[in-house]
This record gives C-alpha cells, structure tokens and sequence, in this order.
C-alpha cells in the first residue's frame, strides 16, 4: 500500500501541476476530500470543483509551473512529499497583472489516502512571500 501512495502523490504533481490536467484532480482528489493549507493558511478546500478553482488560478498565473518531487515517504494510508516549484507570474489568474517575475518555492504536504484518493492533505509553502515577491517594485 505504501508504494501504491508513494506513486499516487507522486502523480499528483506531475498531472494536477507539471501537465496541468485539471481533470487528473477527479482521478485522484476523493469526492469529499479536503486540501488544507492553500492558498492561505487556514484555508480549507472542500471536494473536486473547490480544488479545480484554486488550480484554474495558479495555472493561468503561472502557465510553465513546474514541480519536482524532492522527497516522498508512506507508510500505511498517510504520505508525505518535500517539493519545490519555479514559476513565472505571466498570467493574471491571481487577480492582479502578471510581472513576469520568476518565483521559487519549497514546500511540504501531508496526505492522507484511501482506496487510491486523496482524502485530506495539508500543504505548507509561503504564499505571502510569493505575493510579496509578485508585487515589490
């Protein structure tokens, strides 16, 4: 079960982010699961359509996003992955003009999977320096 979780997470951000396949969200993101933690910190997204709306955003705001998968570890249903993305801000999905700024993030999330879904996952990366890099002149 572990590796099975390891590949399913792992999928997840080259699908859902690095190809940007919004309908990879259905395959994978349970009915009723929840996503913590994005885009603000107490944020909670809940079921498909609520996480396609946050995805249709940062894709439009950064349409070459690219994920690497830095690190993975399961064990039962619960996974954890160390990632980091590099984008640059061409687009307005964030509700303001793209800067064509280039922006690095790390960041971790914790899943919680069953029957081959996402059920619940928490995510931490630092979206206020993100903006506060975005709009520094």
């Amino acid at each position: 079960m572990s590796e099975a979780n390891k590949q399913l997470m792992k999928r997840w951000f080259e699908q859902v982010w690095n190809q940007q396949r919004e309908a990879a969200i259905d395959e994978m993101f349970a009915a009723d699961g929840k996503s913590h933690g994005l885009p603000e910190p107490d944020s909670v997204l809940e079921g498909p359509e609520h996480f396609k709306g946050l995805h249709r955003s940062f894709c439009a705001a950064f349409p070459d996003l690219h994920v690497t998968v830095e690190d993975v570890i399961a064990e039962g249903d619960q996974g954890a992955v160390c990632w980091s993305v590099t984008m640059t801000h061409l687009g307005d999905g964030l509700g303001f003009s793209a800067t064509g700024k280039e922006v690095q993030l790390r960041g971790s999330s914790f899943d919680v999977i069953k029957d081959g879904m996402i059920v619940e996952g928490w995510n931490q990366t630092d979206m206020a320096a993100m903006i506060a890099i975005l709009k520094a002149e």
